[in-house]
């Protein structure tokens, strides 16, 4: 991360944490309110069929408001149809958020096989005047402030009784656009971290 960040501070780039996540049919543990002695449930049809799959990119940088890109996908188990996200998805998750952010990218995510197929090498290669990355260990989700991200949106649809997977995902899409428009949260997901204020200093704009 150290290396990272002198990377990002030579180039004026923004540091950029990605990471995914997948949510069922099946609502996450959440808590509510109850009376005493009566613990609430929430009903639901059934075990339901199919998966959202979710990646999400937080992005920082000295003297701008923190950033989040994402991307949904809904797997129904039709045919053919892809379970979760290929490299192409991550190329173009990427290129997006280099267009629109404008600078180069020192991009952090985690050692996971996901990460490592050729094509995306190559791409990071062939790309290195404005991408750089940084890998984490396979797993440490306490290094990665986009964990924050998804566990906010599980803990929102905790009490969802979901009647279809499109619900699950109305649900999902519109927590992160939420998300997008409150820079102090996302903050605060890299604070939780430990790598703010001590390694990277985040500062509002004038």
């Amino acid at each position: 991360m150290a290396a990272g960040k002198s990377i990002a501070a030579e180039r004026g780039a923004w540091i950029v944490f990605e990471d995914e996540a997948g949510q069922s049919m099946t609502a996450p543990r959440a808590r509510t309110w109850g009376r005493r002695g009566c613990t609430p449930v929430v009903w639901v049809r059934g075990r339901g069929s199919g998966r959202v799959s979710m990646v999400g990119m937080t992005c920082y940088k000295p003297g701008e408001w923190s950033r989040l890109f994402y991307a949904v996908r809904e797997y129904g188990g039709r045919k053919g149809q892809p379970k979760g996200f290929g490299w192409c998805d991550f190329r173009d998750l990427i290129v997006r958020g280099h267009i629109q952010l404008g600078s180069p990218i020192v991009l952090i995510w985690d050692n996971v096989r996901l990460h490592l197929p050729k094509p995306l090498r190559e791409f990071i290669d062939a790309n290195a005047e404005w991408l750089t990355v940084v890998q984490l260990p396979t797993y440490a989700p306490d290094l990665n402030p986009t964990e924050g991200v998804w566990s906010l949106v599980k803990r929102d649809i905790g009490n969802l009784a979901a009647a279809s997977l499109g619900q699950v995902i109305r649900a999902v899409k519109r927590r992160l656009k939420k998300l997008q428009y409150r820079p102090d949260v996302i903050d605060g997901y890299l604070a939780g971290t430990g790598w703010a204020p001590g390694h990277v200093t985040l500062q509002g704009r004038a």
